[in-house]
């Protein structure tokens, strides 16, 4: 095949969110796409997020969305005015895809299957004027005079070379590496001079120092606030639900809380947990009920009164930071016993040392620099015709549906640009 027969109008690296809907939008601008996915198909991401379920995105106000982006919500003023949410829906529903919105304004396919997302996205993107390449690996994008020219891949081993004038990079970040996302575009970005914001796990579970939450392995709390703490000063809390695991901790807040913790240990920072096991209560308030309990239930062992109070996993962990023996009546127990008692129930403290690695964050914080992409059209700033959409770029997001909207806006607009 000769090169002007393998001349085409764009150029897309990587088949996720952000790379289906930039294939989509180009090829209803009647452009010719050549869509690489390194994978054996696309979508992989999609398919396991949201546990199977694929949170589609959060049905509120782009100003809502904006509180939960880091490091720079403002990037995406222009994408969102372009392509929103009721856009993505939009599209599934003309696939005949139905919808339902849950807890937190959370977006999920009325099937609960991410299949039938990633499915109908594929076959609006892939109708027309799109060629989908799998098991192709981009290994090099091919500049001149600082405009792009073209890609190398290697599809099966074979080394191929085709020429365009436009290249969108979506390769995601490095999060979830076996769907794919192992950090290549930031590597084929930075041959291409542009500065990469270092890449850290992001909504992912903590790990801590010493054996207590080992010993609580498996135990769900629901309604507890979580503060972060950096170098003694609270940075961060969250309330709602979160897990002990082997390692330390997990569940929805501990991933929010994540972020900051993960970027401070990086910076070598002492970051701890708190817990507050009983967020309804004041500290004057939770007095009087142990006062209460302990006096009505005197002839009782701490133990069994400790189970008014907490699940019972937790019981006999909490006996021993308390430093109380267990057989001690309820009628015994002393002031500073109880003011310990206090103590823990309201700051349960964990020293954080790591974060589980990038196969377990379901995001990635950091990636291309922010300073180095025009907002308005997705474009780099350094060389004419390359266009970066989705995690690829330093842009990242609380739970709830918002990374996967990030990915579908800014693919929109490089593609339309």
């Amino acid at each position: 095949m000769g090169n002007k027969e393998q001349e085409i109008d764009t150029i897309i690296v990587g088949a996720g969110a952000a790379g289906l809907i930039a294939a989509g939008t180009s090829a209803r601008l009647d452009k010719s796409v050549l869509l690489l996915e390194k994978m054996k198909s696309q979508g992989r991401k999609m398919l396991i997020s949201g546990k199977g379920r694929c949170n589609i995105t959060n049905d509120s106000y782009a100003s809502h969305h904006f509180k939960k982006i880091h490091p720079n919500a403002k990037f995406l003023k222009h994408a969102y005015k372009k392509f929103f949410k009721d856009d993505i829906l939009e599209i599934l529903s003309q696939q005949n895809v139905e919808y339902k919105t849950e807890r937190g304004q959370r977006v999920f396919p009325v099937s609960d299957k991410s299949k039938d997302v990633v499915n109908a996205i594929s076959n609006w993107a892939l109708s027309k004027n799109v060629v989908l390449q799998t098991d192709s690996k981009v290994e090099e994008i091919l500049c001149n005079n600082g405009k792009i020219i073209g890609v190398e891949y290697t599809q099966k081993g074979i080394k191929k070379r085709v020429l365009a004038s436009k290249v969108i990079i979506a390769t995601g970040g490095k999060s979830y590496p076996a769907t794919g996302s192992t950090g290549d575009g930031y590597n084929l970005a930075k041959k291409l001079g542009h500065n990469i914001i270092k890449p850290l796990p992001a909504l992912t579970p903590l790990i801590t120092e010493g054996s207590l939450a080992n010993s609580l392995m498996g135990l769900s709390l629901k309604n507890v606030n979580a503060c972060l703490w950096v170098d003694g000063k609270k940075q961060q809390e969250e309330f709602g639900e979160m897990l002990f695991t082997h390692f330390g901790l997990s569940g929805p807040i501990i991933l929010t809380l994540s972020r900051e913790a993960v970027t401070a240990l990086d910076k070598n920072k002492v970051v701890e947990i708190t817990i507050d096991l009983k967020p309804a209560l004041d500290i004057d308030k939770l007095d009087k009920r142990l006062l209460r309990d302990l006096q009505e239930h005197g002839k009782k062992n701490i133990e069994n009164i400790f189970k008014l109070w907490l699940p019972s996993k937790m019981v006999a962990p909490m006996i021993s930071l308390c430093k109380i023996s267990k057989e001690k009546r309820g009628f015994d127990i002393s002031g500073q016993e109880r003011k310990r008692i206090k103590h823990y129930l309201k700051e349960l403290k964990f020293k954080v040392i790591s974060s589980r690695a990038f196969k377990e964050a379901i995001i990635t914080q950091g990636g291309i620099s922010l300073d180095e992409v025009n907002p308005k059209t997705m474009e780099s700033k350094l060389v004419k015709g390359l266009f970066f959409a989705g995690e690829v770029l330093d842009l990242d997001a609380d739970t709830g549906g918002y990374n996967f909207q990030i990915a579908y806006s800014t693919g929109s607009l490089a593609a339309n640009n």
